[in-house]
């Protein structure tokens, strides 16, 4: 039963058509033929033990939602938008990493060294959203800042990913770890972490 939910959820996903963004200089690849298969528990795992993000969501939570991004992404933008309404039943840690342009790293440091970064983090992605470029970010960074966001971006190529946003979660339902590389909307997501749908 397990196995035949986790094929329903890994097909569901892949006819999305989800988007991501990618390095400017890396070939396009269509986000719905990136890895979206469940794995074993070792992905999930490294991103618990090397990544450093910023917590928002259900604290209490006992599976963590990973979400690898790029503050400079747009499709980031959207997942952030389409996780607020499951923040009251899920924990998502997200990660900055810095793959698109200059400005990812300073962004990424400024809202992991936000005062309260789930606001700046919506202030930012809004901006983001409406073509404004984001939030001003500070003109240096404390180096282990930024040796935090280098790690998570070794981490996301590590992972194989080659665009963000990527998730790596445990599905509730049948407890296995699944990834996937691109933006959702608020159900689909649902669906892909194993929720009742909102």
């Amino acid at each position: 039963m397990k196995h035949a939910r986790s094929a329903v959820t890994v097909a569901v996903i892949l006819i999305l058509g989800l988007t991501g963004c990618s390095k400017p200089d890396a070939p396009s690849k269509p986000a719905a033929t990136l890895p979206t298969t469940a794995k074993p528990a070792q992905p999930y795992e490294a991103v618990a033990a090397q990544a450093k993000g910023f917590t928002v969501g259900a604290l209490m939570s006992a599976h963590p939602v990973y979400v690898l991004f790029d503050p400079q992404c747009p499709h980031c933008g959207h997942l952030w938008e389409a996780a607020l309404p499951l923040h009251n039943r899920v924990k998502f840690v997200w990660i900055p990493v810095s793959i698109m342009n200059g400005r990812s790293g300073p962004q990424g440091a400024a809202l992991l060294t936000a005062s309260d970064p789930a606001a700046a983090m919506s202030v930012h992605e809004k901006s983001i959203l409406a073509g404004t470029g984001g939030m001003s970010a500070p003109a240096s960074v404390p180096r282990d800042v930024e040796l935090a966001i280098q790690k998570n971006t070794a981490l996301l190529g590590n992972l194989g990913a080659e665009s963000v946003p990527y998730i790596v979660a445990r599905n509730v339902s049948t407890g296995l770890v699944v990834s996937v590389a691109g933006s959702l909307t608020t159900p689909d997501l649902a669906k892909f972490l194993g929720l009742a749908t909102p």
